[in-house]
């Protein structure tokens, strides 16, 4: 679960950047939604006015989520042609993984990576 300022406009941007859709958003106004794609789902909650949102991997090498996705190449040409902050490009990791990173409007940085090792 990612903590977020606006669990609307932080919806919106799952949808248009990276092709998540919410079947249902919780609370009137929304505070809560679970985006979904391909299998993969992650759940949205909007912090209270005033409170702050930190992020993982804030200036690190740490992510707020990873996804294994069975392409990693192709999502990052998507997302990127949609416009979603690319913080690293796809590469191939010392650890048998393919993978990229974006970071969404609060900060937050997603990897999404696939094997490369044959094994998965």
């Amino acid at each position: 679960m990612l903590h977020v300022r606006d669990v609307v406009r932080a919806h919106a941007y799952y949808a248009e950047k990276l092709g998540f859709r919410s079947p249902r958003m919780w609370g009137d106004p929304p505070v809560f939604c679970i985006p979904q794609r391909d299998g993969l789902a992650l759940m949205l909650s909007q912090v209270e006015a005033g409170q702050d949102v930190r992020p993982s991997g804030m200036g690190t090498d740490n992510w707020s989520a990873y996804f294994w996705v069975s392409d990693a190449d192709a999502l990052h040409a998507e997302f990127a042609a949609n416009g979603a902050e690319v913080t690293r490009g796809p590469q191939d990791k010392v650890y048998g993984t393919r993978e990229f990173e974006i970071r969404d409007l609060d900060g937050h940085i997603l990897a999404f990576g696939h094997d490369t090792t044959g094994t998965a």
